[in-house]
């Protein structure tokens, strides 16, 4: 068993950089080596003990990635401090929902929310990051900071190491589809997820990652490898500009870049601002991943124009379960070649310690079949590894449902398995659709009409009416955008409803709506809430005012 920190001391590593702050335009770029954060991690780790943090306490993470956030949270574990996770992209409100649910002991925020804390009442003693002015943390509450306690534990024996089926972070789900929730993970789970993801694309020493999704960049440390956020802002992925990528790539000699959908979208509109200066190090990029909502392959595929070498790869997985599996763009694209759009999105075979087996629906939409692994079985996905979340936090009956099947996790997507053992995606549980003739399940619909119908950027399929007699209505944004939300006219109804015929889908498509944004969640920006679309679609068919969802 290797804990989490532990690639920190070792030998060959001491004088590696681990974690790389590029310039911003307002402060110099900054490092560590793996030394030099082994040595501030025990510090502090001590130094926390010092203040009164006890093995098993919460201690929420409000800090930006980079070198205090890796700091803390390898402090953190090991003191045997439980960090909890609440990231900028769930918004004001999702952050309290989440720290008055997670109820921490401590809070160690930047300025502004440790300012958040003090007005909203979160709970939790607070501490200011090393670079808050002393009277900005007098005002504020703060009873000390990082860097104070860095220098205190430097003087202080080290602290003991916690157990391995210890909890060892609370990390919170999207809120996509529903509130979102605390996942609590062992130290044990964790290390197993590190270990999946590096066997699963080969990680060693010799890569460096760019990491364009926060959460991820936190694994870079725990990797051994050099790990670097590019200049953007992490709470709107879709803000990361190809310019501030390859600046980022360069600054490290990349290997591997980690960004969404949304960030990728731009990262290609932008690609032509790229300086000369750092084109070269783009095509040392030998894997680009992408995920956190399906990824089209003509995406991966323009991203490529500027990473030239990298193989694009999509994992799939969730807060609670990731990776589970794994596709590359080649993979997709022979997979979309050979089945039908209305299959849904093919997300690639599970990784190497994951089974994936389905609980067939019924004809209300109800996960109540067998659990099977035969393919062409259409049902919620369930998963078994070694890096399954350990529970909800709090959250008892998300938690009974959730394990319903002992010892498996619910995942709350819908899918099916191929004659190949290839997983396919079909949607959301929550977003079936329960006609009068049987369940339809969403991105297979969404896929005909954006493959389709031209000037289409996104597409939606949702259920209107009484569960067993709803109607599929089909929401789509356009290219240009359009002015507001109306009827599509009947030129794009048809074009839409042509499209879903010809992809085999027999159920008629009742309305298509126009609307100028579709609404998506907040952290990736990718995954669409059908739930909002179908309450906002049902009242503009049943005559209430035209409004954007």
């Amino acid at each position: 068993r290797v804990p989490m920190w532990a690639a920190f001391a070792a030998p060959e590593r001491v004088s590696r950089v681990a974690v790389v702050e590029p310039p911003d335009g307002q402060t110099p770029g900054r490092s560590r080596t793996f030394g030099e954060l082994e040595a501030d991690t025990a510090a502090l780790a001590a130094g926390l003990a010092d203040l009164g943090v006890e093995p098993g306490d919460r201690v929420a993470l409000l800090v930006p990635p980079g070198i205090a956030l890796a700091t803390v949270l390898y402090a953190c574990w090991r003191r045997g401090a439980v960090p909890v996770l609440a990231d900028a992209g769930l918004g004001a409100r999702g952050i309290t929902q989440a720290l008055r649910a997670a109820a921490p002991a401590f809070i160690v925020g930047i300025p502004r929310a440790l300012a958040a804390a003090r007005a909203l009442r979160w709970p939790g003693r607070l501490i200011a990051t090393a670079d808050t002015p002393a009277a900005v943390r007098s005002a504020l509450g703060a009873e000390t900071d990082l860097q104070e306690l860095i220098e205190r534990g430097r003087e202080l024996p080290a602290t003991a190491t916690p157990a391995p089926d210890a909890d060892a972070a609370i990390a919170f789900t999207s809120g996509a589809t529903g509130p979102s929730k605390g996942v609590v993970y062992t130290h044990r789970q964790l290390e197993a997820q590190r270990e999946a993801i590096r066997s699963t694309y080969d990680i060693d020493d010799a890569d460096r990652l760019v990491a364009a999704f926060a959460p991820f960049a936190l694994y870079g440390p725990a990797l051994g490898i050099t790990c670097v956020v590019p200049d953007m802002d992490v709470t709107a992925p879709g803000t990361l500009t190809a310019p501030a990528l390859a600046a980022a790539v360069d600054a490290v000699e990349a290997t591997l870049v980690f960004a969404s959908p949304a960030a990728l979208r731009n990262v290609v509109a932008t690609a032509d601002d790229v300086a000369d200066e750092h084109r070269p190090a783009l095509a040392g990029v030998r894997l680009l991943l992408s995920a956190g909502a399906p990824v089209p392959a003509e995406l991966l595929r323009a991203a490529t124009g500027l990473l030239p070498a990298a193989v694009p790869h999509t994992p799939y997985g969730m807060t609670e379960a990731l990776p589970v599996a794994d596709i590359d763009l080649a993979t997709i694209e022979s997979a979309a070649a050979g089945a039908p759009v209305r299959d849904g999105v093919c997300v690639g075979r599970p990784i190497a310690g994951v089974e994936v087996a389905v609980r067939e629906l019924d004809a209300h939409g109800v996960p109540d079949g067998d659990r099977t692994d035969q393919p062409g079985v259409t049902g919620e996905l369930l998963v078994r590894a070694a890096h399954v979340k350990d529970r909800y936090d709090r959250r008892w009956v998300a938690q009974r449902a959730s394990a319903r099947d002992i010892g498996w996790h619910r995942t709350g997507d819908v899918g099916h398995l191929d004659v190949d053992g290839r997983l396919w995606v079909e949607g959301r549980l929550a977003h079936v659709i329960t006609t009068a003739t049987g369940v339809v399940t969403p991105v297979g619909v969404e896929r005909a009409v954006e493959t389709g119908v031209d000037h289409l950027t996104m597409a939606a399929a949702v259920g209107v009416g009484p569960v067993g007699t709803q109607q599929l209505v089909v929401v789509v944004q356009t290219d240009p955008l359009a002015p507001k939300a109306q009827l599509a006219p009947a030129s794009l109804a048809a074009a839409v409803r042509r499209a879903v015929t010809e992809a085999g889908i027999t159920t008629p498509v009742a309305s298509v709506l126009v609307a100028p944004t579709l609404p998506v969640d907040i952290r990736h920006q990718s995954k669409i809430d059908r739930g909002r679309l179908a309450t906002w679609a049902s009242d503009i068919l049943a005559g209430g005012r035209i409004g954007a969802p």
